[in-house]
């Protein structure tokens, strides 16, 4: 027998734990090298753990769920293995005690005898009223009593069994009518909860978005924007874009421009605290807020104003797909010095989005609808888009929010402010 030891890949440095999903393979079956065995979760993203050997899973030292360090022991390959027919599945993290047996296979065990088993709140009605639960037919999954079995039993005089109850004195008539209370309640049926913890990228989504609304003094100004320029543009150019470039073009590669437009003109909106200090960035690397099965990430798109707009949407077509799959690295979701959310994709009207630590500002870019709007004292219909930015108003005074929106505004309805910097 030769063994070849699985561990956990090497974390990045703020990274000081990660948890295990779910094993590929069982114990007893053959692998092949660089087969993936299993993904591993942390904060940031999900890391697949591919077999370094060729041979049978020997031995699965931590299941699913178990909280691991780098370069841990996972597992074990045996290279000169055979797989075995029916191979064991694989070890829990931690052993979980046996769930208890229903009341229809503890009937059958028993000769297929009626369990007498009451729901909790049936249980307490029936202590309330003398009654046993072989007093009452129970209609609830596997036989048991549900609240409305007991309802139904205590309506039709089930209670005849129980004690007799001491006779009061008779009362005086009182002055006023009685409302008599209901004799029943409604049956709610069944209503299933279901407790799942949260993943460690949501957890640390949770963690940022706390963090930066306790330590950023947040305010949103917004405005609206006429998108038909940019729509009549796109329209002008996509087809011979999309041939020349092999990618289509999209709004956010405008929405980057614009952005990164307003932050040449006023940095502090590129900037962000450190201390007592406001630390000015001389680069622009924007943030595009992607959503992705485990939950919201921010790709980074790194010198975006030396990226031309084809550069632009294929790193966001790039960016999306590896979201979607996965397979985001650290290096791409690490820094940023101002992001973008576009919930407009998902037909957001207005939001007011929630600062990227540490960054101190965020564009919010909403759905593009046509809507009733005056221009030289006409009412005529556009494409507009409701836009928020929010910002830290420790270091960033209203004037520079409001202005810096204003210019993404004014880029966006004319264009060619982008080609001459104006």
């Amino acid at each position: 027998m030769s063994i070849v030891e699985v561990k956990v890949p090497q974390l990045s440095e703020s990274v000081a734990e990660a948890t295990m999903l779910t094993w590929k393979k069982k114990a007893g079956e053959a692998v092949a090298v660089d087969e993936i065995l299993i993904e591993i979760e942390t904060d940031k993203v999900v890391l697949e753990v591919p077999a370094p050997a060729a041979g049978v899973l020997a031995e699965i030292v931590q299941g699913d769920g178990a909280t691991v360090v780098a370069d841990q022991l996972i597992a074990k390959i045996d290279t000169e293995g055979k797989a075995s027919a029916a191979a064991p599945a694989a070890a829990p993290a931690a052993a979980a005690p046996a769930p208890a047996a229903a009341p229809a296979a503890a009937a059958a065990a028993t000769g297929g005898a009626k369990s007498d088993v009451a729901m909790p709140a049936a249980a307490k009605l029936l202590a309330d009223n003398n009654l046993k639960t072989s007093d009452v037919a129970g209609t609830g999954k596997d036989g048991r009593v549900t609240k409305g079995d007991v309802l139904g039993a205590v309506a039709s005089g089930a209670t005849a069994k129980a004690a007799p109850a001491a006779i009061p004195a008779p009362a005086a008539k009182p002055a006023l009518p009685q409302v008599a209370a209901p004799t029943s309640a409604p049956d709610l049926g069944e209503r299933p909860e279901q407790r799942v913890p949260m993943s460690r990228l949501r957890a640390r989504i949770a963690e940022r978005l706390l963090q930066s609304q306790s330590t950023n003094a947040i305010l949103t100004t917004f405005n609206e924007v006429n998108m038909a320029p940019v729509m009549d543009l796109r329209k002008r150019f996509q087809d011979t874009f999309t041939k020349e470039h092999g990618v289509k073009l999209g709004f956010m590669s405008f929405f980057v421009k614009a952005a990164v437009h307003a932050l040449k003109k006023y940095p502090v909106l590129n900037a962000s605290v450190d201390g007592n200090d406001i630390l000015y960035h001389g680069y622009f690397d924007i943030g595009i807020a992607v959503g992705s099965p485990r939950g919201l990430v921010v790709p980074i798109l790194r010198n975006a104003d030396q990226m031309s707009f084809a550069d632009i949407e294929k790193k966001i077509a790039e960016y999306g797909k590896k979201a979607q799959e996965g397979k985001l690295g650290i290096e791409e979701m690490t820094g940023g010095t101002f992001s973008i959310s576009n919930g407009g994709t998902f037909g957001s009207m207005l939001s007011t989005p929630i600062i990227n630590p540490p960054q101190s500002a965020i564009l919010g870019v909403h759905a593009t609808k046509d809507r009733a709007v005056v221009e030289n004292g006409q009412i005529v219909i556009r494409p507009m888009n409701y836009l928020a930015m929010s910002y830290d108003h420790r270091i960033i005074d209203g004037r520079e929010a409001v202005l810096g929106l204003v210019a993404m505004k004014e880029a966006l309805e004319d264009p060619s402010r982008l080609l001459f910097d104006i």
